[in-house]
């Protein structure tokens, strides 16, 4: 009874209501109550700020359910780890188990070439076997001539022509099957020498899915100073430990330096060229496969540690007697998630079961799904990519329709028509490298002969071409400061809040109370309907009794 004021009829209460609470205008619903005009339009502007409140209020709630965010960027400066740096000679291994194959391949695309374009267009593509690369751990088999594998027939080059605005356009592809033979389709390319690599690649996917999936090449004569004649980081010579070597199906051997970013050695203190790494490498082609890639040169890729460098995608191509100064600048994104967007930290949330042994990245998680949806839809695993347990490599003697459908999966994935970007977020924490380079001739005319001179005195390089072998890389921190982009919700719930208040400000000009006082005059509203129902059910009985 001390927290509840008892009146004697609805009107005597909301007359008290109007003359004491703080909201603005109430209390001129009581002061106009001899001229009801003025009552009446008191009332309707009440009920009109009252709807625009609540309608303030829904455009605030849906802005925020939506979970918009607002991009700040700050700019930070202090010591950092070198990034990881990805070298590959563009040479790939021709090795020994599938030599043969590889021959009548280079037969083949010469035949090809030549019914194409000619025969003085066909260049000559075979290679002696010195050049072989023996598998290790394999000592009772010495090639995979008689393992019952053949090339193929039935995925000839042809050339075929179409009318495109009433002009002859002429198109180079190869033909693709189901495995009934009634879906079929020409994989087509205007250019002649991208229809000849493809082709190339596809077969030559096929005879090296004969190979184990696990191979050991470390017996191969090829050393690091075979590809490196010099390596520098921050005026220090490179230790052995400072790189790891891998073999890369086209981009050939591949070095990888400051993999983990653990050690201090790498630690950039300061900005500039002479304290970036400086390489002097080999750029010759041995043309161990030479229909793989057409470009000469070295490929290199700058990226985050303990990540799988996709080179097919990225990366830049440094030229044979060239010197290049490539500075790079980082941006680190962090990235929200939860509501605010879809972003992964570390990959275990993410549905797709990752291929690679490395930290997650979009591209090894969209590489590892279009794999796992290969191997369920076509029965055989992309040989490019690694593969599921239990899988094998495709290889068109086991599974003749499997091309016809990699290319169908494939172009579904560039149309965004599978699923594999929705399951694969973004990380929420990614670093950026943005590039910039230059290039100068080198060695120059006046020093060529002492620059040779001295390669060849120190690590044994023999060449007699001019300046067309070798080529110099060096890649520095243009500065130490870097930029970090960071999203922020737009609208909090302290904003929200914020926002809410003000709008009620506006309309009513009255405080949190106000409000305090509006479910004050509800709860007394529901005490005295009670009241009066139960004085009305007690009058009833009275009268019952009376009699």
């Amino acid at each position: 009874e001390g927290l509840i004021e008892f009146y004697g009829s609805f009107g005597e209460m909301f007359e008290f209501f109007c003359k004491n609470t703080t909201i603005h205008g109430t209390v001129r619903l009581v002061c106009s109550g001899s001229t009801g005009m003025k009552r009446a339009l008191w009332s309707l502007l009440l009920l009109a700020s009252l709807a625009m409140l609540y309608w303030q209020f829904a455009l605030m709630l849906r802005q925020f359910w939506a979970y918009p965010v607002v991009l700040t960027m700050s700019m930070h400066s202090e010591p950092k780890m070198f990034p990881a740096v990805t070298i590959c000679n563009l040479d790939p291994y021709r090795f020994e188990l599938v030599s043969e194959h590889l021959v009548q391949l280079d037969r083949m695309a010469e035949e090809s070439i030549t019914f194409l374009y000619g025969t003085n267009a066909s260049a000559r593509l075979f290679h002696a076997n010195n050049g072989n690369v023996r598998v290790r751990g394999l000592p009772g088999v010495g090639n995979l001539s008689g393992s019952g594998f053949k090339l193929s027939q039935n995925f000839s080059l042809l050339r075929m022509a179409d009318l495109r605005s009433g002009k002859k356009h002429s198109s180079v592809g190869f033909r693709l099957c189901n495995a009934t033979g009634g879906n079929c389709f020409y994989k087509t390319y205007s250019s002649g020498m991208d229809a000849v690599l493809e082709w190339y690649r596809f077969h030559y996917m096929n005879i090296m899915a004969q190979l184990p999936v696990i191979i050991d090449i470390s017996e191969h004569e090829e050393q690091i100073e075979d590809m490196v004649y010099s390596c520098q980081y921050d005026g220090e010579p490179c230790r052995p430990s400072d790189y790891v070597h891998f073999h890369h199906p086209v981009f050939g051997s591949c070095y990888t330096f400051n993999s983990k970013g653990t050690d201090p050695f790498w630690t950039a203190t300061k900005p500039g060229i002479p304290y970036g790494l400086s390489l002097i490498l080999r750029a010759e082609q041995k043309d161990h496969i030479p229909l793989l890639s057409t470009v000469a040169g070295v490929k290199v890729m700058i990226h985050n540690h303990n990540q799988t460098p996709f080179l097919e995608h990225e990366g830049f191509d440094i030229r044979p007697g060239i010197a290049t100064t490539i500075g790079i600048q980082q941006d680190e994104v962090n990235r929200l998630g939860g509501n605010y967007g879809k972003c992964t930290t570390h990959g275990a949330d993410v549905a797709v079961k990752l291929l690679y042994n490395n930290s997650y990245t979009l591209q090894a998680c969209l590489h590892s799904c279009f794999q796992h949806i290969m191997v369920r839809e076509c029965g055989c695993g992309y040989y490019y990519y690694p593969l599921p347990a239990g899988a094998q490599y495709c290889d068109y003697n086991k599974q003749p329709a499997w091309g016809h459908c990699f290319y169908q999966l494939y172009n579904r994935l560039r149309n965004h028509h599978l699923n594999c970007f929705d399951q694969c977020p973004k990380p929420c924490r990614e670093s950026l490298y943005k590039v910039s380079a230059g290039t100068a001739k080198w060695p120059s005319a006046k020093s060529q002969d002492w620059v040779r001179q001295a390669l060849r005195h120190q690590n044994g390089y023999n060449s007699t071409s001019n300046r067309k072998d070798i080529a110099k890389v060096t890649i520095f921190y243009q500065q130490l400061n870097y930029q970090a982009v960071n999203e922020s919700p737009l609208l909090s719930e302290n904003l929200l809040l914020s926002g809410m208040g003000s709008q009620w400000s506006l309309w009513f000009g009255s405080s949190v109370l106000s409000v305090v006082e509006m479910l004050e005059l509800l709860i007394d509203t529901l005490v005295l309907s009670l009241l009066f129902c139960f004085q009305r059910l007690r009058a009833r009985k009275t009268l019952r009794v009376a009699p």
